[in-house]
Order: structure tokens, then C-alpha cells, then sequence
């Protein structure tokens, strides 16, 4: 049996002509290789029109479905076989995956096991259907599962409200009973469904199936779903197909966009500031800088990566591996800023209670290798334990971890429990250090400032985070104060030290002076 492919026609052209030879193949059984090598050709040419026919109407492309979907289901007939007991045929191509199961009289099966590919499986009866074929007793059945399918059969084609986004979330998949001269099913068809895009709790999902021109719920229902997998059970064999509904988005306020690049922007210039004025003044012995530098090396390159994935994510979304990498490193950097902040509390509220013992063994208890252990180790474990429980709750369609299965609390549950102890701390340093004398009412007044600002610099707006959905001003506040930590970090610890101040200014006038004698040089 051979299959010719004219290479001197139009893609569409090839397609009519490959059809019509599969049209005319008149033996009744071909061998699995015969069948797998024309279904590679016919799916090749299928990819060809679609590269070809991107401005190409819904109907058109519904029409070359059908096509494709009635010459796999005549190929696939012909690998059923005459058995008495059962048999089974499996096949797996880049487009499709198919499995054929067929039982004769002598069947000793009280019912035959489950039919899986990568996506998808299928429970059906076919023992009873095998038994209402009263002259042959046997019966098979062809289930396919088609990966590009939805590509042609679109969702949209889910003729409900236009106010609703219908996402595919399934793979396409067809089961027939093949040479079976009665196909009354004895008992509903129950389809599982693994979810192959993001799944919104919010979605309505909905078990279709494939009618000519449209996708139609006449006949299926829901079983069961949670947010990895859908079951449908159906009470007649088709093209079937799991589509979600869910509310279309609000429309991107382009204000609030601006704002955003401009406050990262502006975020990451005082952060790198901040490092600068770290790594190049003096300080004083007693003054532990290095929660402040891996806070500011943190989140500088956390703000800088999501910026760059933000402005490139068209280009990176379809690399849903690249996409998913991403979104675990962000995942660490954000971690690992927190812990630090939590680490920087630490640490302020040691040099405010002046604890002489732990200060003589700062080396051996805070020396700078042992923090920088549980300043990114911490962030680390957090983030393997997540790819270990929730290895697909990496790469949303921001690039980004997934929402659903209360994965965000890998997130939002550490880092918000670190900063409450740090309120918490920060709140204990004024409230302990409180004194009834008059004099000592202007450095509880400057440590009431200063516990003020700790929550910015301790990132403590993050809890905002809670609460912005509901609120554009919030959302506005939690976007202003999270992306200008390291302006707070800048103005706190370098603009406002006496001593830093003075050498910046004095490192200014340096270079002021400098370009002065160069350019009368």
C-alpha cells in the first residue's frame, strides 16, 4: 500500500489529494506500519495548512477536522483483526496516539482494562457490547487521541455566550467500536481528562463533544474534576473534547502598566545605589551590612527578571519549560529576599538590646557564611519542596506559579509568616525601649521613625497583597511600595547616616573635581 504525495501542489491541494487516496483504500486490514506511516503523512500535510492558513475562517479549518478525523477513524479500522480471545494494537506518532482492543467469543476477560495515552484514557464496556452481538460475539473498539487537533476544532466553536473565554483543556480524542455490527452501549463512556492548560478555579468546565461544525453537550457530564484532571461520562461514542469557560479578563489599564515599568525602573536604579554605597564606604566595626547587601542583590535581580519576563513574555510563553524555570527562579529570589528581611530584623534587634554575650560570639553564631547559608538555603528548601509536591504549579500564563491547589501559599505562606514575626519584632524594639525620662524622648521618637520605616524596608506592604484585588488604590499603594524597597533601603541607611552621607558627598565633589581637571586637561 502506498500513499503518493504530489510535492508541485498547494498545501491544500496535497490535502485533497492525500484524502481522496485514503478514500479509495479498499483492504479491510493494513499492518500497524502501513497505518502509522500514511497517518504521519496525512498529519504532516494537516501541519503544512495550518502554517499556511493562519487568517484561515473557523469553518474552513473545522472542515479539514473532519476530514482528518473520518480518514484516522477508517485507518485505524484497519488494524482490527479477527481474535477469540482479545488482543491489542498501540500506536504513538508526534500528532496522535492511538490504541486499539478487540475480544472474540472466548474471551476471558470479565472486563477489559483501561485505555490510557499521555492525556487521556477511556472505561468502556466492551464485554457487554461484545455479548449484545448476538452471530460473532467480539467487539472492538478504537480510541485516538489527537495532540493539534484543537487547533482546527476550536473551542470557540462552543456556540455560548461571547462574553465567556473558551480554553481547550483537554486533548481532542475519538472513540468508535470499529467492525462492530451492534454499537448500543451498554453502559455510559467515562473519559478522563488531563488538564494540558492553567486551570481557573473560577472556569466552568464542560464535557463536549464534536457535531459536524460545533462542539455540543447533548449526552455528557461532568463526574468529577479537580485542578490536574476532569472525568466525563457520555452516553454515546463520538469526538470528544473537555472546553473551560471562564469570565474574559479586564482590559489592561495602560496607566497602571507606565506605572509599574517606571517604579521597578526606579527601584532597580536606587537598589544598585544602595549596593554601590554598601560595597564602597567605610562603616563602623559594630555594623553588619550583609543582610542589606543579599537583601539588595535579591530582590534586584527578583524585580529585574520579572521586568525583562513581562516585556518579553510573548516570546517566552510558548517555551512552556523556559517559562516554567522562571517562574521557580522568581519564585527563589523573592524567597530569599524575605528570609533576608526576616534575617535584617534579626539583626537590628540584636544591636538594639546590645547583647554583649551574643555580640562576643558574633563570629562563630553570625558570622557572614553561616548567614548566607540560611539567607538562600531557607529560599531553596521552600522552593524544592514545591517542585517535589507540585511539580506543574510552575508557569502560569504570566510566567509565574500557579494559583490553584493553594500552591501560592508556597509563596504568600512563608514570606507573610516571616513578616509578621517581623512586625511583631520591630514593634517589641520601640515598646522595649520606651523610657519615662524626658531624656529619652527624642531617641524613642527617632525609634519610632525608625520602626516606621523598618516596614518598608522589612517588606512588610507585601501583606497588601491580600487585599489588592478588590481595591485599585491598593493595588496602586502595594505596586508603589514593594518596587521602591531598595529607594527606602538607599535613604535609610546610606542618605540618612551621618557618616555615609558625608563620604558620598565627599566621593561626589572627588568626581566633580576630577572631570573639572580633565576636561581643562
Amino acid at each position: 500500500m502506498k500513499i503518493t504525495v504530489r510535492q508541485n501542489q498547494t498545501s491544500r491541494g496535497c490535502f485533497q489529494n492525500l484524502f481522496e487516496q485514503i478514500e479509495n483504500i479498499t483492504a479491510h486490514v493494513l499492518p500497524l506500519n502501513t497505518v502509522t506511516n500514511i497517518l504521519t503523512v496525512a498529519f504532516n500535510t494537516t501541519e503544512k495548512i495550518l502554517e499556511s492558513s493562519s487568517s484561515a475562517n473557523p469553518t474552513q479549518l473545522a472542515s479539514y477536522g473532519n476530514s482528518m478525523l473520518k480518514v484516522s477513524e477508517k485507518l485505524i479500522s484497519t488494524l482490527v483483526k479477527p481474535t477469540d480471545t482479545s488482543d491489542r494494537i498501540n500506536f504513538t506518532l508526534p500528532a496522535v496516539e492511538g490504541q486499539v482492543f478487540m475480544v472474540g467469543p472466548q474471551v476471558t476477560l470479565d472486563k477489559i482494562p483501561r485505555l490510557d495515552t499521555t492525556n487521556s484514557s477511556v472505561d468502556i464496556d466492551l464485554i457487554g457490547i461484545a455479548k449484545n452481538n448476538n452471530e460473532t460475539r467480539s467487539a472492538a473498539v478504537a480510541f485516538m487521541s489527537y495532540n493539534m487537533m484543537e487547533n482546527l476544532l476550536k473551542p470557540d466553536l462552543f456556540n455560548t455566550s461571547n462574553d465567556m473565554v473558551k480554553t481547550m483543556m483537554s486533548t481532542v480524542i475519538s472513540v468508535t467500536l470499529p467492525k462492530t455490527t451492534n454499537t448500543k452501549l451498554t453502559k455510559p463512556v467515562n473519559f478522563t481528562f488531563r488538564h494540558i492548560k492553567e486551570f481557573d478555579p473560577s472556569g466552568s468546565l464542560f464535557c463536549v463533544y464534536w457535531n459536524i461544525s460545533e462542539w455540543i453537550l447533548d449526552g455528557c457530564s461532568v463526574l468529577e474534576t479537580n485542578s490536574s484532571y476532569t472525568v466525563c461520562s457520555c452516553d454515546h461514542l463520538s469526538t470528544f473534547a473537555l472546553i473551560m469557560q471562564t469570565s474574559r479578563p479586564p482590559e489592561s489599564d495602560s496607566q497602571l502598566d507606565l506605572l509599574n515599568l517606571v517604579c521597578v525602573i526606579v527601584g532597580l536604579v536606587f537598589f544598585s545605589l544602595a549596593l554601590l554605597s554598601f560595597v564602597l564606604c567605610q562603616w563602623s566595626p559594630g555594623v553588619n551590612n550583609v543582610a542589606r547587601i543579599n537583601i539588595c542583590i535579591s530582590l534586584l535581580l527578583a524585580h529585574l527578571l520579572f521586568l525583562l519576563t513581562q516585556q518579553f513574555l510573548s516570546v517566552i510563553r510558548p517555551h512552556q519549560v523556559l517559562c516554567a524555570v522562571i517562574s521557580g527562579l522568581l519564585h527563589f529570589l523573592f524567597l530569599s529576599g524575605f528570609v533576608w528581611m526576616f534575617i535584617e530584623a534579626v539583626l537590628l534587634f540584636i544591636c538594639v538590646k546590645n547583647l554583649s554575650q551574643i555580640s562576643s560570639k558574633k563570629r562563630e553564631v553570625l558570622s557572614t557564611g553561616f548567614l548566607c547559608v540560611i539567607g538562600y538555603l531557607v529560599a531553596l528548601v521552600v522552593v524544592c519542596v514545591s517542585v517535589g509536591l507540585v511539580p506543574e504549579g510552575y508557569g502560569s500564563e504570566q510566567c509565574w506559579i500557579k494559583m490553584d491547589k493553594g500552591f501560592i501559599w508556597s509563596f504568600l505562606g512563608p514570606s507573610n509568616m516571616i513578616l509578621f514575626i517581623k512586625i511583631v519584632i520591630s514593634l517589641n524594639l520601640t515598646l522595649k525601649n520606651l523610657n519615662a525620662e524626658v531624656s529619652q524622648m527624642k531617641q524613642t521618637k527617632v525609634m519610632a521613625f525608625k520602626t516606621l520605616a523598618q516596614f518598608v524596608v522589612l517588606g512588610c506592604p507585601w501583606i497588601l497583597g491580600f487585599f489588592t484585588n478588590s481595591n485599585k488604590m491598593l493595588e496602586i499603594l502595594f505596586l508603589i511600595l514593594n518596587s521602591q524597597q531598595g529607594t527606602f533601603i538607599f535613604l535609610i541607611y546610606c542618605v540618612l547616616n551621618n557618616e555615609v552621607r558625608h563620604q558620598l558627598i565627599y566621593m561626589c565633589n572627588l568626581d566633580v573635581f576630577t572631570g573639572v581637571l580633565f576636561l581643562f586637561w
